[in-house]
C-alpha cells in the first residue's frame, strides 16, 4: 500500500518541480520581453501566452495531442529525438503540466518587471552597469515578489494538473500516473481509502504552497 501512495505523489513533484523550472525561465524571458513593450500584435501574443489558463483542460490535451501526436511534424520530431513517440510517457505529463502552468509563471513575471520603476533602471544605465547588471542587480531584486509568487502558484498548478495530462499522457501507474489521475482511478474503482490520502497530501502541499505565496506578498 505504502509503495501504491508515495509512487503518484512522487511523480506529481518530480513533474511538478522540473515544470516550474521550465516555466520559470520561459516566463521571465517572456515576461520580460513583453513587459512596457508595445508592438503591433503584442494583444494577440499576450493572449496566446494566457491561453492555456482559460482553455478547458481537455481542449489543451485535444492540441497537444494533434500538435504532438505520430502524424504530426513536431511528433516526427520528438520520436526522432526520443526514438519513441512522446505520447503517453513521463515527457507528455511533463509537457502537459509545463503547458497550464506557463501562464501563472508569465503572468507573475510580466506583472512584476511592470511594477519596477524605469527611472532606477535608467539611473543604473547611466552609472556603467550593462543590460545583464541591470537586469540582475536592479529588475530582478525589485521584481522578485512577483517572480517567487509565480513560481509556487506555478507548482501548485502543475502538481493539480489532470484533464490534459490524462489526455495526453495516460494514467499507467509508475510512469505516468500522477495524485489527480490517481484519485480517479481510486475513487472510480472504489478505493475510497487511498483516495483519501492522495487528496490529503496535494490539500497539504497546495496548502504550504499558498501560504507561502501570502507570506511573500505581504
Amino acid at each position: 500500500m505504502a509503495s501504491n501512495f508515495w509512487s503518484p505523489v512522487k511523480l506529481s513533484i518530480e513533474i511538478a518541480s522540473i515544470s516550474t523550472i521550465l516555466v520559470i525561465v520561459l516566463g521571465l524571458f517572456f515576461g520580460k520581453v513583453m513587459a512596457n513593450r508595445k508592438f503591433k500584435g503584442k494583444v494577440l501574443v499576450d493572449t496566446i501566452f494566457l491561453l492555456p489558463l482559460v482553455l478547458p483542460p481537455t481542449v489543451v490535451g485535444f492540441l497537444l495531442l494533434m500538435i504532438f501526436g505520430r502524424n504530426s511534424p513536431v511528433g516526427h520530431l520528438m520520436e526522432w529525438i526520443f526514438n519513441q513517440p512522446v505520447l503517453f510517457t513521463w515527457w507528455a505529463a511533463l509537457i502537459a503540466s509545463t503547458i497550464v502552468a506557463f501562464p501563472l509563471m508569465y503572468q507573475s513575471a510580466r506583472t512584476g518587471f511592470e511594477a519596477v520603476d524605469s527611472d532606477i533602471e535608467n539611473a543604473a544605465r547611466v552609472d556603467g552597469a550593462n543590460a545583464f547588471r541591470v537586469l540582475w542587480y536592479i529588475t530582478l531584486p525589485l521584481a522578485l515578489k512577483s517572480i517567487v509568487s509565480g513560481a509556487m502558484l506555478s507548482f501548485a498548478r502543475a502538481l493539480g494538473e489532470f484533464g490534459a495530462t490524462l489526455m495526453f499522457a495516460g494514467n499507467i501507474p509508475g510512469k505516468t500516473q500522477t495524485i489527480p489521475t490517481a484519485i480517479y482511478v481510486a475513487i472510480d474503482s472504489g478505493n475510497m481509502d487511498m483516495a483519501w490520502l492522495w487528496v490529503a497530501s496535494i490539500i497539504v502541499i497546495s496548502f504550504f504552497m499558498l501560504v507561502c505565496v501570502y507570506f511573500i506578498r505581504s
